[in-house]
């Protein structure tokens, strides 16, 4: 598939649906991830900084995803809480783009996905104290094997430190590849999360 024909996703009024279809196509034909996303952020000095996460929930709200917030992503968010990210789907040779705020999602729904994963990925938010520095490969795994034992076959707990993120989109681009470079772009934009969208059409 070449991705939606001009006239098609054109007609659509709301992004966030419209986003869950391609999505939901998406993971139909793609190899790996298809909610795979690049999470840009700004560090103190102004300068951005990218990274392939995933995203684990969609809905009228926004976009969410989890991490440590004492990773750089998480410090970054935590000084300033915006962010861009952007889904590109090979296979469809589409793209999808979304800018907005970003906050934390409550405890409650944070502890009900991490029960969710699976046990080495649980121990492994333990035993990572990601995006610093790390002696050697085998200090990690000592970690890894240390938590492993401390929790055995019982319950693995949220770490505090480990926790979700909501970005409320302000801006949302569809784009989908056209010959000759002449791609179909249609982008919604609105002031603040909750009010309506304007919905036009850009030059490729």
């Amino acid at each position: 598939m070449n991705g939606l024909k001009s006239g098609s996703f054109a007609d659509a009024d709301d992004p966030i649906a419209l986003f869950e279809l391609w999505l939901e196509e998406a993971a139909a034909t793609e190899i790996n991830d298809p909610e795979a996303m690049t999470l840009a952020t700004v560090d103190e000095d102004g300068l951005p900084d990218a990274r392939m996460i995933l995203c684990k929930g969609v809905g009228p709200d926004g976009l969410v995803f989890y991490t440590n917030v004492e990773s750089a992503k998480g410090r970054e968010l935590a000084a300033r809480p915006k962010a861009a990210a952007l889904f590109h789907w090979k296979s469809l040779r589409r793209q999808a783009r979304f800018r907005g705020p970003v906050t934390e999602v409550s405890d409650a729904e944070a502890d009900a996905y991490f029960a969710t994963r699976p046990t080495g990925s649980r121990i492994g938010a333990w035993a990572s104290q990601q995006s610093r520095p790390l002696e050697s490969r085998a200090a990690l795994e000592a970690a890894v094997e240390a938590y492993a034992k401390r929790f055995g076959d019982g319950d693995i707990p949220r770490p505090a430190y480990w926790r979700g993120y909501r970005m409320a989109p302000v801006e949302i681009e569809f784009w989908c590849d056209g010959a000759f470079r002449l791609h179909d772009r249609i982008v919604f934009r609105r002031p603040a999360p909750g009010s309506p969208w304007r919905k036009e059409r850009l030059y490729p």
